[in-house]
């Protein structure tokens, strides 16, 4: 999900909270508030598997 002007692929493994489309985008895919995304960021990093786990574990 980065840049989305640029071409090519997006690395959908990665979390921009710096992002407000990535950050809109990942709290729906995780079910959770842009705040509480960004708390799992701050706490675990930008990685999507290591927030998702954090947030299955709330």
């Amino acid at each position: 999900m980065n840049n989305r002007n640029k071409a090519g692929l997006h690395d959908n493994s990665i979390i921009n909270t710096s992002e407000n489309y990535e950050v809109e985008y990942w709290a729906n895919k995780f079910g959770v508030r842009p705040e509480r995304l960004k708390t799992a960021v701050r706490a675990v990093g930008n990685s999507a598997v290591a927030v998702a786990k954090f947030l299955n574990n709330k």
